[in-house]
């Protein structure tokens, strides 16, 4: 009498289990994968937009610019991308001094603000 060999191994449905808890696992992990790069490119955009934005209240303040009140706007390149700004100049209760928002924005979507930035420029005294 020969004893029968009980073999053990994995259902078929054990199997397909299995299978469908890694799918769902490789989906969660490429779905993160996919959002963490899309972050990393609006972050980069914002970033960029922030050094424009930062560039023109420094360019004021080194020229010694005293801006007309009103608005002007224009165009910047930084790292190889092109975005648009928006310079709104207001006066303050101090006839010395006035404040410049800056915004930009990229080209494709102008309702649509990366950076908002504002500072002041202040009339230099002649000698």
């Amino acid at each position: 009498m020969t004893p029968f060999i009980r073999q053990r191994g994995f259902t078929l449905l054990e199997v397909l289990i299995a299978l469908s808890i890694l799918a769902i696992a490789f989906g969660a992990v490429l779905r993160a994968t996919s959002s963490a790069t899309t972050h990393t490119d609006d972050l980069r955009m914002r970033v960029l937009a922030d050094w424009v934005a930062q560039n023109r209240l420094a360019l004021h303040a080194a020229r010694g610019d005293w801006l007309a009140i009103g608005a002007q706007s224009g165009e910047e390149t930084q790292a190889g991308v092109r975005l648009l700004w928006r310079e709104e100049i207001i006066g303050t209760s101090n006839p010395a001094f006035r404040r410049v928002d800056v915004t930009v924005h990229a080209p494709d979507d102008p309702d649509h603000a990366l950076r908002k930035l504002s500072g002041f420029v202040v009339a230099q005294r002649r000698k």
